[in-house]
């Protein structure tokens, strides 16, 4: 999520292949396929991300804000966002969105195949878990709650959409109380700290009821 709320990097296309965020997996893995497309319970929605107008101006114009860009660190051009949110629709790995409250555009999520992702060596993946990133592009919704209650509606849209995924994973920077305090508020238990290549983070997880 971003400030308070951020989750940390997502993942970045490389040119010729693997997310920086990526690992190698077997083809069991890689058989769960990519992230579902869910329906968030009113009043929140979720669409797609375009790499193409109003889509693409809207995140690239909240990756640069000052309560974004620090913890996010995705500040890129215009053509940079463009690349990476068609090559996250063209591959199997992760998902972007544009979520609206009200018909409202408010956040950019990421959802992601955890047990793809380099989150996954620290805990019990299974092929099924998803992962979730959030970035909070309304300023006027920061310190509102609105982090956790997004993370809540796609926890449970996430389950309705896919009857195998048992788990949904976040992992933010373990020194952003903030987000902590949304993963918890979101009904996701900590289970460990862990060391990633870009930061150390707070591991937590929410099973499926």
């Amino acid at each position: 999520m971003s400030v308070p709320e951020s989750s940390g990097s997502a993942p970045a296309a490389g040119a010729g292949g693997l997310c920086r965020r990526e690992i190698p997996v077997d083809a069991r893995v890689l058989a769960a396929g990519p992230p579902p497309e869910p329906e968030p319970a009113a009043p929140y929605a979720a669409r797609p991300a375009r790499p193409h107008g109003a889509d693409l101006e809207t995140v690239h114009a909240w990756m640069h804000l000052p309560h974004v860009a620090p913890f996010f660190d995705q500040a890129w051009s215009r053509e940079r966002w463009a690349e990476e949110i068609a090559a996250q629709r063209a591959g199997t790995f992760s998902r972007p969105f544009i979520v609206s409250r009200d018909g409202a555009d408010l956040a950019y999520v990421e959802l992601y195949r955890a047990a793809r992702d380099v989150v996954a060596p620290h805990y019990d993946a299974d092929p099924h878990d998803i992962g979730f990133h959030i970035a909070i592009g309304d300023p006027g919704a920061i310190g509102r709650g609105v982090g956790a209650e997004i993370l809540d509606a796609f926890a449970a849209a996430v389950f309705a959409a896919d009857p195998a995924c048992r788990r949904i994973v976040m992992e933010p920077d373990a020194g952003n109380a903030a987000a902590c305090r949304a993963a918890r508020k979101a009904g996701l238990a900590f289970i460990t700290e862990a060391d990633l290549p870009h930061k150390r983070a707070a591991l937590f997880v929410r099973a499926r009821e």
